[in-house]
């Protein structure tokens, strides 16, 4: 289904990944998702880049290990693009090593190969939606690292209405979600969420989640 500027209705997703057997079976079963839509594959991190600014997908379904250019580095340089995609990893490696750098890399979360298709779904339109997806080990391994030296700002130089915002991020809620909860409109929401990174010197919605979980800003 179309909109009037022909871009489809659905959560439009781009499949990232080396082996074509798994990008066909990404594809059927998403394909059968009526609010989501296939928008293009590729089998590499460097055609993943060119696609993903080409088709200006929603959501992107990234392998970290590829030949080439590999997921991380296409994660660096669509956050230099400032590419909107949401990125959601789709691994089957477990270890913190190999995951953590690319949430610090930009993306919104992983998932591993062998998930249930529904659960898949439900993580693209919650990464989709705003939310963070990440594992409890692999946050505290964030926030282990994190409290080594960081430079971001500290907790006074937010007001106390970013403090409720930066509080709802902490808590996985999307923009839509912090808007209703705070009775503001979602562009306000937006303003807030870009002063809290400015403020912090931090550049997205991960790194602001871990920031309120180490100084204590939850809800």
């Amino acid at each position: 289904m179309a909109d009037s500027t022909g871009r489809g209705s659905g959560i439009r997703v781009l499949l990232v990944d080396d082996h074509q057997v798994v990008r066909r079976g990404l594809r059927t079963f998403l394909e059968i998702q009526e609010d989501i839509e296939v928008v293009g594959e590729a089998s590499d991190g460097e055609e993943g880049i060119a696609h993903a600014e080409e088709l200006r997908p929603d959501v992107i379904l990234m392998d970290i290990k590829m030949p080439g250019t590999d997921g991380i580095g296409a994660l660096r340089r669509l956050r230099e693009l400032a590419n909107p995609a949401r990125v959601l990893i789709v691994t089957s490696f477990t270890e913190q090593r190999t995951v953590v750098p690319a949430l610090r890399a930009g993306a919104a979360g992983y998932v591993y190969k062998d998930i249930d298709p529904d659960a898949l779904a439900a993580a693209i339109r919650s990464v989709h939606a705003g939310h963070v997806l990440l594992q409890p080990e692999v946050a505290l391994a964030l926030l282990s690292q994190d409290e080594q030296g960081s430079s971001a700002g500290r907790p006074g130089s937010l007001t106390d209405r970013e403090r409720e915002v930066l509080g709802l991020i902490a808590d996985g809620r999307s923009n839509r979600e912090i808007a209703r909860a705070l009775v503001l409109s979602e562009k306000t929401v937006k303003t807030h969420v870009s002063n809290i990174l400015m403020k912090l010197d931090l550049s997205d919605r991960t790194q602001a989640a871990l920031w309120a979980v180490r100084h204590g800003i939850t809800e």
